[in-house]
Parts: C-alpha cells; sequence; structure tokens
C-alpha cells in the first residue's frame, strides 16, 4: 500500500496563509476533503494540490478603472512559490488592483505573459549555456516588448532524496544509475528545465533516466513521491523538501524574480510592486517563512528603455 503524505489542519493554514478557522469552515461546506486518524484531521497532500488548483484563474488582464472605486481591475500573478500569495496580498492592501493567481509554471506564464494573459510572472529558468537565470529566456520570448525584471529572492535547488538517501545520491549524474528512478516536473516549470539543462551540460540523454517521463506539477507532489517510496528523488526547492519531510541535496542557488510588462497602463501596477518588494516589511515576512535569501530582493536586474 502505497501512503502519501497528508497534512494537519494548521499545517494547511499555514501552507495558505490563513487562519484555521478558514480552513475548517471550508471543510464544514465540504470544499476541502479530510480524513481522521484518532481524534487528528489531516488532508493528504493530492487533495489540497486539487483545491489550490481549482482556484487557479487566468483571467485576463485589465487595467484600474478610476470611475468606479467600488470595483477593483483584476490582475494576474502567474507561479508557484508562497512569496507571491504574500506579495498579492500587499498588492490588495496598496492599491488599486485585486489580484488573482495563476500556478502555472515559469515557462508556461512567460508565453502567457506575452500572450496578454498575465501581469506579474515569476520565473526561476536556468540557462545552461551562460549559467544565468531567467534573462536568457526573457529577453528571448518578450522581444519586441518593453518590460522591468525585479529580483524577488533566491533559493537553494537540487534533489529530494529518502531519508538517509539510502542510494547515495548526490549530483545530477547519479540521477543515470539504473537502480534510480526518478519522478519529474511537468513541461513548462522552472524545476524541468533545470533537470534538462543539467542534463544537456553532462551529456546524459534523458532515455537513459528511469522515470523521466513521470510528471508531478508541483515541488510538493514531488516531494511527497519520494516521501511515499514511489521515487527516489525528484528536482525541487530546499522549501518543499522541509515542508514534506524528506532529505534534501542542494546543487545550485536559484535567482526566483518577477517580469511586468512596461505600458502606460500597466505604470502605476509596476510602480506598487516595486514600492512593495522593496519595502523591509515585505522582506521580512518573506525572510521569515524560512530557506529564502532576501539580501537583493527588490533590486532591479533588468529594464527596457
Amino acid at each position: 500500500m502505497t501512503i502519501e503524505h497528508s497534512y494537519t489542519i494548521e499545517e494547511v493554514a499555514n501552507l495558505l496563509k490563513v487562519s484555521k478557522l478558514t480552513i475548517y469552515d471550508l471543510v464544514k461546506k465540504g470544499e476541502l476533503p479530510v480524513f481522521r486518524v484518532g481524534r487528528q484531521i489531516r488532508m493528504s497532500a493530492a487533495d489540497l494540490d486539487r483545491y489550490v488548483k481549482k482556484q487557479t484563474t487566468t483571467a485576463p488582464t485589465a487595467v484600474p478603472s478610476h470611475s468606479n472605486s467600488e470595483h477593483k481591475a483584476s490582475i494576474v500573478i502567474s507561479g508557484q512559490d508562497i512569496a507571491l500569495d504574500i506579495l498579492a496580498q500587499h498588492i490588495e492592501k496598496e492599491s488599486s488592483y485585486k489580484a488573482l493567481r495563476s500556478h502555472a509554471g515559469s515557462l508556461n506564464s512567460l508565453i502567457s505573459m506575452y500572450q496578454g494573459k498575465c501581469d506579474i510572472v515569476s520565473l526561476h529558468m536556468y540557462d545552461g549555456d551562460t549559467g544565468d537565470y531567467n534573462l536568457p529566456y526573457v529577453k528571448r520570448i518578450l522581444s519586441g516588448y518593453s518590460y522591468t525584471v525585479i529580483h524577488l529572492l533566491a533559493r537553494k535547488a537540487g534533489l529530494y532524496v529518502q531519508k538517509g538517501n539510502p542510494l547515495h545520491i548526490r549530483a545530477w549524474t547519479d540521477l543515470r544509475q539504473e537502480h534510480v528512478t526518478i519522478i519529474n516536473r511537468e513541461k513548462g516549470s522552472g524545476a524541468r528545465i533545470l533537470l534538462d539543462e543539467q542534463l544537456r551540460i553532462h551529456n546524459l540523454s534523458p532515455r537513459f533516466i528511469n522515470g523521466y517521463e513521470r510528471e508531478e506539477n508541483s515541488h510538493l507532489r514531488v516531494a511527497s513521491a519520494v516521501l511515499s517510496g514511489t521515487a527516489d528523488a525528484g528536482v525541487g526547492i530546499e522549501k518543499a523538501a522541509q515542508m514534506v519531510g524528506v532529505d534534501f541535496i542542494p546543487l545550485i542557488t536559484e535567482c526566483y524574480d518577477l517580469v511586468l510588462l512596461k505600458t502606460p497602463e500597466t505604470e502605476e501596477l509596476v510602480q506598487t510592486v516595486q514600492k512593495i518588494v522593496s519595502s523591509p516589511l515585505f522582506q521580512t515576512e518573506i525572510g521569515s517563512l524560512g530557506n529564502y535569501d532576501c539580501s537583493q530582493t527588490g533590486r532591479i536586474l533588468f529594464e527596457t528603455d
């Protein structure tokens, strides 16, 4: 029997950044399925992931309307990190926007911005040719657009392995071993791009990586697959390893950045986001989550004329 990872009500509340009363209310309404272990109520990682995905929206970009103060214009923030939920809360509190969330991966988010479907996208895409994060992709995909790239945070990325690392996995090249099976991320995610670039750099064919075609769509789901024993390793970030309870092999420090288009209509939004992420209050909140480096948070990495 496969044992899937699960969370307590308190853990779910912490993950979603809401009160426990809110979670209990959602459970009472039947929106969040739970099960009992003795007196304790728990929720499976799969059910929590489905709930989050159900709340995802891809509403079209809208510009602020100051003619009716009762209706806030909607913006879409795309990406999966919990820091984006905190950013959304600050935007709603400090501006005339209503922040909606999409949980698409980095590349898909950037393509959505190119298509006019996202207002703020978060990226962590490694380029093996330059060793840089994000800018090589932004410059290629948003060619012809005016935009700004703002550093949000830095975090460790690497491999999830089972407790005690029984297979002694230490490097990307260890994934090539016949007795190692991985769980992959979906196409377009930053973690998938990192793995593909590392395989290319080390001249490793995906055809010889056991489990390469098996996909999950979040860091938590990948870490949970390793915890349950359905995979020996998976690519992800340190934070998820800590939350799920698997061992983590750090292999790279990745830059997690924000991209916003620069147009007359988005000028207010760009200024709002720059002000928020540069503020000590926001940086303290992000830093308190743990496993994040906020020393460069708010720095403008690139900006077109």
